[in-house]
């Protein structure tokens, strides 16, 4: 069954771009480095005001192509990003790498596998993609986004599924792409780009807002961030907001939030204090005013609340 709905989604997204309509934003592509290049979306959460422009997409001109990585949050934002790419090169787009599986990231993707990209992504999206909540989530925001969406599935699964790192070469420039996951999402990737000393994070890093946590593994999540601070980027691209050349700065706000919801709910969790009542004494006045606090923290807290729930049980049993 997966194999073949694999094969239809495909068969679909091989029909051709549709072309560009009034609805359809118009994107101004950033230059980061000679070969680097950033889209970036607005703060806050994906809404009909910013159109589900609410993450970042990068790509990269080689000598030999172009790899772009992550495909924003609707049909309309894929085709406005390889719009974006054309206003920088002609060279062919060959890779599209998504860093994860949700909802702000893959939506655009038929409109680059259509322009004769090949997609990788993590194997542990394959369970996504097969699950109930994609489909949910596909039905929420094609209500919210409604002229942005298109009739058809744009949930699009990968051409080369990773179960290990990879490494490539194109046009003179290198690519690693590493597993980071399970963190913000199980199917985290980091794509690097050694010799420029550029780090794609995805959303293992939020820059600039609220990171979703939901019920994310923010342990894990936080050994996620070590692990790409040891590369030593001196450019750092995250999946929302800015790009920096302070990484360690940059990176702070998530890390710091992780910290402190562990802190928070996990002292509550340990005295087992009541979720409604950890949450109202809770302090977030460091947090309160950046964008997507009002819709993002309350969940975040909560899923934590639950994560420490199940760290502390299996403390218990060792």
């Amino acid at each position: 069954m997966a194999r073949a709905l694999a094969t239809l989604l495909a068969a679909l997204a091989a029909a051709g771009p549709a072309p560009a309509r009034a609805a359809d934003p118009v994107l101004a592509p950033i230059r980061l480095a000679p070969r680097v290049w950033l889209v970036q979306g607005d703060p806050g959460v994906a809404s009909a005001a910013n159109r589900g422009f609410n993450s970042n997409a990068a790509f990269v001109v080689t000598g030999d192509g172009v790899v772009v990585i992550d495909a924003l949050g609707t049909p309309a934002l894929g085709r406005a990003l390889v719009r974006a790419i054309r206003k920088v090169t002609r060279q062919p787009i060959r890779r599209v790498i998504l860093t994860h599986y949700h909802a702000d990231h893959v939506y655009g993707l038929g409109a680059l596998k259509a322009a004769g990209a090949e997609v990788w992504a993590s194997a542990e999206g394959r369970a996504y993609l097969e699950g109930e909540e994609a489909a949910k989530r596909l039905e929420q925001r094609r209500e919210a986004l409604a002229p942005w969406f298109d009739a058809g599935n744009p949930l699009l699964p990968a051409d080369r599924w990773l179960d290990a790192d990879a490494a490539f070469e194109l046009g003179g420039a290198r690519f690693e792409v590493v597993r980071l996951g399970p963190a913000h999402s199980p199917e985290d990737l980091m794509v690097v780009l050694p010799d420029d000393g550029v780090v794609f994070s995805g959303d293992v890093i939020f820059a600039g807002r609220i990171p979703f946590v939901g019920e994310a593994d923010s342990r894990r999540w936080l050994a996620a961030i070590d692990r790409l601070l040891e590369r030593r980027p001196k450019l750092l691209v995250s999946g929302h907001g800015p790009a920096s050349r302070d990484p360690a700065t940059h990176l702070a706000l998530t890390r710091d939030y992780l910290r402190h919801l562990r802190a928070v709910m996990g002292a509550a969790v340990q005295d087992l204090v009541p979720f409604e009542e950890a949450y109202a004494a809770a302090d977030w006045s460091a947090y309160a005013k950046l964008p997507a606090f009002e819709p993002a923290n309350r969940i975040n807290a909560y899923g934590t609340y639950l994560t420490m729930e199940r760290e502390m049980l299996e403390a218990g049993r060792r």
